[in-house]
């Protein structure tokens, strides 16, 4: 049964008028609910058409604290923080929703503004929405804001503990983040071809960064004034989580300002235990420090997968198959600081540094000795049980903690007093 047969059949159901069935129900499917689960959905929110008008109760209004996942529509007065928009596609055709966040004195809530929703909203402004349809997102309720829902201008003001507008820092972004603006350097910018919805499409991708910190971003519509080295004023961003860490998102309605003034870039990433790295979740840019103490099967002289770069074992590379393997050097270094572990993994460039020698050295150690160990073997001799400090980027996924190492140095720090300061971090 096709979407339209489900809206006719509800509607019918519910006395209620088709079309707007229909909206609700493709707002629904959108976001991934079950077909079965959004017919109820929409049951409970015109009343399973009880007396004829298919209006049921009218919603109850709620302090944004209060609304949960199992309310089906609601009535809140709230602040708009922020307000972009985006693009999506549903059944062939582009929609524009606009999304962002709301709070009043007892918190805030995320919302999607779907077709049929004609009010403006801008920060700032105080609303009162009636008949807001709640749905879960990211295990956190959300308003969905449709042709139903109701917006009323509130001439009194709310005092909220959030910042109104989408200024942000960095540092201060997650991934949820919609209508975001920051001010930025861009630190690295490449131009990629990927295969998108509508075919091959080029994007733009790379770092960004500020005084707090740094973080990938894409450019979906490639904008002029983004380029290496400038300092940029992006508005109307919105942030997804890419490898555990935020990452900015650039579209078609974002505006792109290049400033006079360079945005001043920290230089040093923050330094943190590796439970504590491990505990957030994921970290595009982190510091840790640690002792080696095993370097993981993998490590050395090794060979990939000419097409697609993999590890080839054995002369077989996962998605090619039989392939001739192009040698290469990597180092997998088993971290620990005491509050955990983590695989630290080096390129070539660094691996050379503490082998001792360059991927040719390499091959003629290993044929001198018939054997590829070897080299494995010698950087072991060099790195294990001596602490060094790492910087990189830190994914977590079903296989463990990873930290890709941009930089891999011996401590200088006195141990001891590190030794102190964790303990005391630890007992605290």
């Amino acid at each position: 049964m096709s979407l339209e047969d489900h809206a006719e059949e509800l509607a019918s159901d519910l006395g209620v008028d088709k079309e707007e069935v229909r909206r609700d129900l493709e707002n629904l499917v959108e976001y991934s609910v079950p077909m079965d689960e959004a017919k109820q959905s929409l049951r409970r929110k015109y009343g399973d058409g009880e007396g004829g008008g298919g209006g049921g109760d009218a919603p109850s209004s709620k302090a944004i604290a209060d609304v949960s996942p199992e309310d089906s529509n609601v009535t809140v007065t709230a602040v708009v923080l922020t307000a972009g928009r985006r693009s999506i596609q549903y059944n062939g055709e582009e929609h524009v929703i606009r999304e962002g966040e709301l709070a009043d004195e007892s918190g805030r809530i995320s919302y999607t503004a779907w077709d049929g929703f004609e009010t403006d909203l801008e920060p700032g402004q105080t609303l009162q929405l009636g008949n807001a349809g709640v749905r879960e997102w990211d295990g956190e309720p959300e308003l969905n804001l449709g042709g139903s829902t109701n917006a009323t201008a509130v001439d009194e003001s709310l005092s909220v503990d959030a910042e109104v507008g989408g200024e942000r820092s960095l540092a201060d972004l997650e991934p949820g983040d919609r209508g975001v603006t920051v001010a930025v350097r861009v630190l690295e910018c490449e131009t990629k071809t990927i295969d998108g919805r509508n075919g091959e499409t080029e994007i733009l991708s790379g770092v960004l960064g500020d005084e707090s910190g740094r973080l990938p971003f894409t450019d979906w519509d490639p904008h002029d004034g983004i380029a290496t080295d400038e300092s940029v004023r992006i508005e109307e961003t919105f942030v997804r989580e890419f490898r555990g860490a935020p990452s900015v998102n650039v579209s078609e309605f974002s505006t792109v300002t290049t400033l006079s003034t360079p945005v001043a870039v920290a230089e040093d990433a923050p330094r943190m235990s590796v439970g504590e790295a491990i505990e957030s979740g994921g970290q595009f840019d982190v510091e840790l420090a640690g002792n080696v103490i095993e370097i993981r099967d993998g490590s050395g002289l090794i060979e990939r997968c000419p097409e697609c770069g993999r590890v080839v074992q054995q002369g077989q590379c996962r998605s090619h198959g039989a392939v001739e393997g192009e040698d290469d050097l990597r180092t997998k270094a088993i971290l620990d600081d005491g509050t955990g572990t983590v695989t630290a993994i080096l390129d070539d460039d660094l691996t050379a540094e503490i082998y001792g020698g360059d991927l040719d050295d390499a091959r003629e150690h290993a044929r001198d000795a018939m054997d590829k160990e070897v080299v494995a073997d010698r950087i072991a001799e060099r790195v294990v049980g001596r602490e060094f400090v790492v910087r990189g980027s830190l994914s977590i996924d079903e296989y463990g903690a990873n930290l890709n190492a941009t930089t891999f140095a011996e401590a200088e720090d006195d141990p001891a007093e590190r030794a102190r300061t964790l303990l005391a971090e630890v007992d605290g």
